[in-house]
């Protein structure tokens, strides 16, 4: 199973888990050591999963950190648990930071089983960072946050590829935060950034506060027109993709909820979200105004450049079943069945896999 699967079944299962882990233990063993088995990791070997690590520290004798990942003797990551209720902040990383420096451990891990924090030594070599570069939760599994993470599975992990990429996953996050600082209240330094290139009076009191309400309007503005645009964008361009066969449907054709032709083919809500899911998986690899989604009396299929020779996948929605067709190379199907429409995601890899055969 891949490993988004695998952390979008514990994320099911944590509304009936939750009100039952009490303590760190129980945290460990419902949520921490499924996500370390997810990784690849064998839990019940004590070569590679190691429990209650202990390394003598000067005076600090006999402390312990709850697991380290070890590859070929050596440790790599040290993991640090807390119950599942705990607000994790860099003061429960106490442990990480004293082995950090002991060990050749390069990465560290503070989780409470929902939310993980992952560090290594950007800012000052053998020093574990006081903020973390990767941040993730099993409550909102984001599927590009799951690639970074795969990076840490036993079949993908490469040191010099995750720190290669460390500094740049931190660095991007902490600017975004900036920027929402900024977008709610934003700094003396921000309003004179802009105050001083529309206005050459001097700043007074009265006038820094007048552009700090127009600066903070100004840029919210900004923002909501950008992600006006973009929905619009998006909206315009689903629609031009929309054929029957090889005739485009335009918005006159649309019946309630539904979108219809001459020869009855009916596009319904579901292969409308279907499609539109599709597009934004495979938009990471292919241009999007490219796929285009084409419906038949027997199925609806999503093809790469409207060419039947290149099908990405076909929807088999019926009132009662959710089917997702994939075909490889030789049109071979592989059926699908999913629970809900966002099950495809679920699929992105194998998406993408198929999609590549014609790039």
């Amino acid at each position: 199973m891949d490993l988004l699967d695998t952390l979008t079944s514990i994320s099911n299962r944590l509304p009936v888990l939750l009100p039952t882990l009490q303590t760190e233990e129980a945290t460990k063993n419902a949520l921490i050591m499924p996500f370390i088995q997810a990784l690849g990791y064998n839990v019940f070997d004590p070569f590679e999963v190691i429990p209650e690590f202990t390394a003598d520290m000067g005076t600090k004798k006999n402390e312990k950190v709850d697991y380290v990942i070890s590859r070929d003797g050596t440790p790599c990551i040290l993991i640090e648990c807390k119950s599942c209720g705990t607000n994790l902040n860099i003061n429960h990383a106490s442990q990480l930071f004293r082995y950090f420096s002991v060990t050749e451990a390069r990465f560290a891990i503070l989780t409470n089983g929902v939310n993980y924090q992952f560090y290594t030594d950007i800012d000052t070599p053998n020093k574990m960072d006081d903020k973390p570069f990767l941040e993730f939760t099993i409550q909102e599994i984001d599927p590009k946050i799951v690639n970074e993470v795969k990076k840490f599975a036993k079949a993908h992990f490469d040191e010099n590829n995750i720190l290669g990429n460390a500094s740049e996953l931190k660095y991007k996050k902490q600017i975004r935060q900036e920027f929402t600082k900024e977008l709610e209240t934003p700094s003396d330094e921000f309003v004179k950034l802009f105050a001083k290139r529309v206005y050459d009076g001097v700043l007074t009191p009265e006038r820094r506060e007048q552009f700090t309400q127009l600066v903070h309007q100004a840029f919210k503005e900004w923002v909501t027109n950008r992600v006006n645009e973009r929905l619009q964008n998006a909206i315009d361009s689903s629609e031009q993709a929309i054929t029957k066969g090889d005739e485009v449907i335009d918005e006159d054709t649309t019946e309630d909820a539904a979108t219809s032709n001459k020869d009855g083919i009916i596009t319904t809500d579901d292969e409308m979200e279907g499609y539109r899911i599709v597009r934004s998986i495979l938009s990471e690899i292919i241009d999007p105004t490219r796929i285009i989604l084409r419906d038949t009396k027997s199925y609806c299929g999503v093809l790469l450049d409207n060419n039947n020779r290149k099908p990405l996948c076909r929807f088999l929605f019926t009132p009662n079943q959710l089917t997702l067709i994939l075909l490889d190379k030789d049109r071979n199907e592989q059926k699908i069945r999913l629970d809900a429409l966002t099950d495809i995601y679920k699929h992105a890899n194998e998406l993408k896999e198929y999609a590549n055969m014609y790039l």
